[in-house]
């Protein structure tokens, strides 16, 4: 293992952990002229993004296990190459339809991506080191919500919102000109055993583990409450009388937030260990969800900025959050790296996808059903917290009576 990832090797991990959000964001802003090119309902829009978000979690699950055997680099190309050609169709879908089609294989080409960068972390890296390295690229991982709505009203201003997908295709190539420059990090030498039977031992071992658990909890809740917002935020500033330049906009608060509150984390780990910084951090993300859900339920506001503020906070807490849970969630699985990570964001992913296509099926309630979502995941937060707490407490005794 090393101690420190080289510069390109940084900028790898941080363009493979941005595909999947580019993809998500670039065509936020194109929302409305999407929807009246296809002349179609709000609803099949905002599946767009829901459809994707199913298709970036089922992927994950034959990821991880698929790049344990055969390779981390192998696996990627496959990904790289079936975003590329999914995003093609995307580019020149002639209908609703067929765009739900393509979104859905261009999710499952993107989550490749998600899986196997935190894979080679966990394999190149241990304790504080890979902690610090999620530390770094997390804060990375923002600016896609600032500049990718802010390139996509660009590109749909100029070129139409077709060009947002032809950019994509152009992003999958230059990763997997990166990605063949990068070594392979997989233990390919070890015995391969028959793929179901060690399925089954790999997943008993993660899902028995309530670290694992808890700190999954955590992450998908509080991504949930993150594409709640991305998923509704488009028609709520519509309703409001903003332009897509506008919306692009206003994910740049946001994405200063998170990125101060990764590397604001990163800063704090010198001094402090991340289970004395994680209750303050969950604190701080339950009180924004909690606002905004109360001014939402007591007022109507006509701009943005009652909403967008306290999301702020909430994308400071996340942005400290995403590289501590994330961190310990696969720490105990380096013999299977992949599909720890890959049933991580599988499950991560499934319940953003929930919370996306519950707004985008009440989107007529508006700004309500945005921060109702969100406030459920506070507890859903919560109760992942309680877990980790649990699992110390195991562990701690566990450690007492072979001291």
């Amino acid at each position: 293992m090393t101690n420190q990832p080289s510069k390109m090797t940084t900028l790898w991990f941080a363009c493979l952990s941005m595909l999947g959000f580019l993809a998500t964001d670039m065509y936020l802003p194109a929302f409305e002229v999407i929807r009246e090119d296809f002349d179609t309902s709000q609803s099949l829009i905002g599946l767009t993004l829901s459809i994707f978000l199913l298709g970036m979690a089922l992927g994950q699950l034959i990821y991880g296990p698929l790049s344990d055997r055969i390779g981390r680099i192998k696996v990627l190309m496959g990904g790289m190459t079936l975003f590329s050609i999914a995003s093609v169709f995307c580019a020149f879908a002639p209908n609703v339809e067929l765009m739900l089609v393509a979104r859905f294989a261009q999710a499952l080409g993107a989550c490749s991506a998600t899986v196997i960068w935190q894979a080679v972390v966990v394999d190149r890296y241990e304790g504080k080191v890979s902690e610090r390295v999620f530390a770094t690229i997390m804060p990375l991982v923002a600016l896609s919500p600032a500049l990718a709505p802010l390139a996509g009203a660009m590109l749909e201003h100029q070129f139409g919102w077709r060009s947002i997908f032809v950019a994509l295709v152009g992003f999958g190539a230059i990763l997997s000109i990166m990605t063949l420059k990068e070594t392979e990090s997989a233990n390919l030498d070890k015995k391969q055993e028959k793929v179901s039977v060690q399925l089954r031992r790999d997943y008993a071992q993660i899902l028995s583990s309530k670290k694992f658990i808890g700190n999954m909890i955590i992450f998908a809740a509080c991504s949930a409450a993150f594409f709640a917002y991305l998923t509704g935020s488009p028609f709520v500033m519509a309703a409001m009388g903003y332009s897509g330049a506008d919306i692009g906009l206003s994910y740049a608060p946001q994405t200063v937030a998170f990125i101060i509150g990764g590397y604001g984390c990163r800063t704090l780990l010198n001094k402090y260990d991340s289970q004395q910084l994680l209750p303050w951090i969950l604190k701080l993300f339950f009180a924004s969800v909690t606002v905004m859900f109360m001014i939402s339920l007591q007022t109507e506001p006509t701009t943005i900025w009652p909403i967008l503020v306290p999301f702020c906070f909430l994308a400071v807490a996340n942005g400290a959050i995403y590289p501590l849970i994330i961190s310990k969630a696969l720490e105990d699985f380096k013999n299977c790296s992949a599909t720890a990570a890959g049933l991580l964001n599988f499950l991560q992913t499934m319940v953003c996808f929930a919370a996306s296509g519950l707004v985008s099926a009440f989107a007529m309630h508006g700004l309500m059903t945005v921060t109702t979502a969100m406030f459920i995941t506070g507890f859903v937060a919560l109760i992942g917290y309680a877990f980790v707490v649990k699992a110390r407490r195991e562990e701690t005794a566990a450690l007492a009576q072979t001291a």
